[in-house]
């Protein structure tokens, strides 16, 4: 980087830190910086492109305590100096301010920089014009990093997809996958895993290309149906059937668990469809709480009835009373 960057710019300022940051704090103002303007997260903004490239370039200067220790020299000779170019003829440049001390009485002489960065005048280099004043007279290049820009480059993250049963993703497990390169990949999935949840396995992603952290899988977990349970948050749901008579006249009736014996439950005389029977604890257990039970009662109907059945079916309407239940609700779809 030719000096006149460093007198003519605030790397500071730049990154918004004070002149004494420590390294801690520069490192973690930088990479909130990098992350809002990377280029990759704002595709075809070339404003962010810009403010990328400027902060990484500041970081790559105040991370080197020899660089920082150099630019903070260089800064504090005072803002104003500038470089003169070949033939330019302006007053105030880097020959007023130098040329005493090397003896170059501001004469002109060609400047130049070489592929490898370090600037050239006459037949020293840069290195040999501040070898004596900053003791080790280099001023490092920005190498790597961000598409260039400095600082080491993040793997990109990787998304997966796996389809696992209900039980598992109810109780957990650990499984096994496969890698795009064929390696078998372990993946501990939580209890109460929910269908469409994202596990984020950390490292496990594309390596970064300059030494960097690697990036993550991302996997999506699809939950195949129970033909008998649902998920209500950490609740199990289950429809279960009574008969008419179960239901009129009450009775105790046996509810499946999810993997282990059936549970009795009392229905009480007059239970109408959609009552729900809690059974406390016997749903999905995970380390945030159990959920319970939900048995949700639904009256069957019988599709066939014998002839002497249906006789006394009728019978027994003929002894209700002349009540219509749905009242309630034409009265209220009215108002």
């Amino acid at each position: 980087m030719a000096s006149q960057d460093w007198f003519d710019k605030d790397f500071y300022k730049v990154l918004g830190v004070s002149k004494d940051v420590s390294e801690a704090d520069l490192k973690k103002t930088y990479r909130k910086l990098a992350r809002k303007y990377h280029p990759d997260s704002n595709p075809g903004d070339a404003a962010a492109e810009a403010k990328f490239k400027e902060i990484s370039e500041a970081y790559s200067v105040l991370n080197d305590p020899e660089e920082r220790k150099e630019y903070d020299q260089i800064r504090a000779m005072g803002t104003g100096a500038r470089f003169t170019a070949p033939g330019s003829g302006g007053q105030g440049g880097f020959d007023d301010v130098f040329g005493g001390m090397f003896g170059q009485g501001g004469q002109q002489q060609s400047q130049y920089f070489t592929n490898g960065g370090a600037f050239q005048q006459g037949g020293g280099g840069f290195d040999d014009v501040f070898g004596g004043l900053f003791g080790n007279g280099r001023f490092g290049t920005t190498t790597g990093g961000y598409r260039g820009y400095g600082g080491p480059t993040r793997g990109r993250d990787v998304t997966a997809h796996t389809t696992i049963d209900f039980v598992t993703a109810t109780r957990g497990e650990t499984i096994t996958l496969q890698a795009a390169d064929g390696k078998p990949i372990k993946v501990k999935i939580p209890a109460g895993v929910a269908d469409g949840q994202k596990i984020k396995l950390r490292g496990k992603g594309q390596p970064s290309p300059d030494g960097g952290e690697a990036g993550d899988i991302v996997l999506t977990v699809a939950v195949r149906k129970h033909p008998v349970f649902e998920r209500d948050g950490l609740n199990l749901r289950v429809n279960v059937p009574v008969t008419f008579a179960e239901a009129a006249l009450g009775a105790t009736i046996e509810v499946p668990t999810l993997g282990g014996d059936p549970v009795k439950l009392r229905v009480a005389p007059g239970t109408p469809s959609g009552r729900v029977l809690r059974v406390k604890g016997r749903g999905v257990e995970t380390g945030k709480g159990t959920g319970d039970l939900l048995a949700v009662v639904q009256v069957a109907v019988p599709s066939h009835l014998s002839a002497e059945a249906k006789d006394a079916l009728e019978a027994f309407a003929a002894k209700l009373p002349d009540e219509n239940p749905r009242d309630d609700i034409l009265a209220k779809a009215r108002s």
